[in-house]
C-alpha cells in the first residue's frame, strides 16, 4: 500500500538522500500572495476587516471577536465528565514536565568587580492559535498555554475559529479547555486574519480594545503559516508549521499491527499528512502493508487516511540495516519519530534530528499528542535539524546584564580601544577613554 523507496546498497550523499525521501510540500510562497493584502487590510481596518474575512472564509460572522466569559463557563459546565478528566490529566502532566524546563538566572564573575548575569525574562503578551479545520483541538490549547504560563507570561489570548454550528462561537470543547487552563481571553477568529489581528490589535464591536501581542504560537494551515511569515518581526513566532508527519524506524522485532495503527493515526489529521516507515526488513514492510489494507477501510476517516498514505509524502524506505536506518531518519528529521527495534532506547540515543522521539512499542505518538507530558507543537518539514518544539524556553528571552566597576573597566580599557581601532570605530574607543581622562598620568 505504501510506495517504496529502496535505499539498500550504498546510501547516496546527504543532499541526494534528502531529495529521495518522501516529504510533504508546504508551498508558503503561493499563499503569501493571497495573505499579504489580507494582513494589510486587517492592519488598516482592524476588527471590521477580520470579521469580513471570517464571514468570507468560515461562513459565519460573530457579533464580536472576544468571546464572553460566560460562554467559557457554560462550555466547561457542559463538558462531559470523562473529557474533563482527560483534559485535567493532560494539563497536570504537561505542567509537571514544563515546570522543570525553566532555566535559572546565572551570574558569572568575569573579573573582580565585573559580572555578567543572564536573566530569563518572559514575553509580556502572547497569542496562542488553536486551529478548527477538520476537528476540534483542545489539546493544542493545552500544549500552547501550559509552557507560556510556566514561563511566566503575563497575558495570554487564545485565537480559534468561530463555527456556524455553534452560533458563531468556537468549538465548546476548545472553550472548555481554555477555562480549565485559566485562559479567559478568547477571540473567535481564525486563519490568517487571526494572526494579523493578534499582531495589530483593534477595537472590538463592543468598544473593547483588543491589545496586540508580542508573539504568536501554535499550528495552523498554510495561510496561517504565511501570515506568520509575513508578520515576523512585528511579532515573534514559534515556527512555520507544516503538515504533520510521522517516521517509524522498525526492524523485524516490531509488531506490524502497532506500526500500521501509528502510521494511520497521523494520516488521520490531513490528506497531506506524511507517514513514513524506515526498515531493513522487507518482511515487516509487507506485513505493515497487509495491516494497512485491512485497517484503513474500517477507520472513520478512511478517505482522508487513504489519501495521505497513498500520497507522495508517505512511503516505506528500505535500508540495509539499522545503522543506515538512523542515517535516513536523521536526514528526514521527522516531527514525530517512533523507534520499534531491538534495543530501542539505545537506538533512540543515536538519533540527532527529530521533533520528539517515542521509544518502544508502548510510546505511540498518540500518547505524546495528549498525555505523555511532552509538547506536541513540533518542528515539521525537516526543520527538526535546527529547531525545537514548543517549550518554556520558547517564551523566554535571555537578557545579559553587564555590571562593571570603574576598576574592572580600567583593567580591560586598552583592549576595548585596540579592538575599536581595528574595526575603524574610534568613537567606541573614545567612549571608554572619556571615563579615564587622567589615565596614565
Amino acid at each position: 500500500m505504501l510506495e517504496r523507496t529502496d535505499l539498500r546498497g550504498s546510501l547516496p550523499p546527504l543532499g541526494e538522500l534528502r531529495a529521495r525521501l518522501p516529504r510533504a510540500e508546504l508551498n508558503v510562497d503561493d499563499a503569501l500572495h493571497a495573505v499579504r493584502p489580507l494582513v494589510a487590510d486587517v492592519a488598516k481596518r482592524g476588527v471590521a476587516a477580520a470579521l469580513d474575512y471570517t464571514e468570507r472564509f468560515d461562513g459565519v460572522r460573530p457579533e464580536a471577536v472576544r468571546v464572553p466569559a460566560g460562554e467559557l463557563d457554560r462550555a466547561l459546565a457542559a463538558l462531559a465528565a470523562p473529557v474533563r478528566a482527560a483534559l485535567e490529566e493532560s494539563i497536570a502532566r504537561a505542567r509537571r514536565v514544563h515546570a522543570d524546563q525553566r532555566p535559572a538566572d546565572v551570574t558569572t564573575d568575569v573579573v573582580g568587580g565585573g559580572t555578567v548575569t543572564e536573566r530569563w525574562v518572559p514575553v509580556e503578551r502572547v497569542g496562542l492559535y488553536a486551529p478548527g479545520g477538520l476537528a476540534a483541538y483542545p489539546s493544542s490549547v493545552v500544549m500552547n498555554a501550559v509552557p507560556a504560563q510556566e514561563a511566566g507570561v503575563d497575558s495570554v489570548v487564545l485565537c480559534t475559529p468561530p463555527q456556524a454550528e455553534f452560533g458563531g462561537l468556537p468549538h465548546p470543547t476548545t472553550l472548555a479547555a481554555a477555562a480549565l487552563l485559566g485562559v479567559d481571553e478568547v477571540w473567535a477568529v481564525g486563519g490568517a486574519q487571526a494572526v494579523a489581528l493578534l499582531a495589530h490589535g483593534g477595537t472590538d464591536t463592543s468598544g473593547e480594545v483588543l491589545a496586540p501581542v508580542d508573539m504568536v504560537t501554535g499550528p495552523g494551515n498554510v495561510y496561517v503559516t504565511a501570515a506568520k511569515r509575513t508578520l515576523q518581526g512585528v511579532i515573534g513566532i514559534d515556527s512555520e508549521a507544516g503538515t504533520t508527519e510521522i517516521a517509524v524506524l522498525a526492524d523485524d522485532t516490531a509488531d506490524p499491527g502497532y506500526v500500521a495503527t501509528d502510521l494511520i493515526s497521523q494520516a488521520e489529521h490531513d490528506p497531506a499528512a506524511a507517514s513514513v516507515l524506515v526498515t531493513p526488513s522487507e518482511q515487516l514492510a509487507d506485513a505493515v502493508d497487509a495491516e494497512l489494507a485491512e485497517r484503513v477501510p474500517a477507520t472513520r476517516h478512511h478517505e482522508r487516511i487513504d489519501a495521505a498514505l497513498r500520497g507522495p509524502q508517505s512511503g516505506t524506505v528500505l535500508v540495509n540495516d539499522l545503522a543506515d536506518g538512523v542515517r535516513v531518519v536523521d536526514a528526514y528529521a521527522a516531527e514525530h519519530l517512533e523507534i520499534h527495534t531491538e534495543a530501542a532506547r539505545e537506538i533512540a540515543g543515536r538519533v540527532r534530528n527529530a521533533g520528539a522521539i517515542f521509544v518502544g512499542p508502548y510510546a505511540p505518538v498518540s500518547l505524546g499528542d495528549y498525555c505523555a507530558g511532552s509538547n506536541h507543537v513540533l518542528p515539521t518539514g525537516g526543520s527538526a535539524r535546527h529547531s525545537s518544539g514548543l517549550s518554556v524556553a520558547s517564551f523566554l528571552r535571555g537578557i545579559h546584564v553587564v555590571d562593571y566597576s570603574a576598576e574592572a573597566l580600567r583593567e580591560v580599557a586598552d583592549h576595548v580601544v585596540t579592538l575599536a581601532e581595528v574595526e575603524d570605530l574610534p568613537a567606541h574607543g573614545e567612549a571608554v577613554r572619556a571615563r579615564f581622562p587622567h589615565r596614565g598620568a
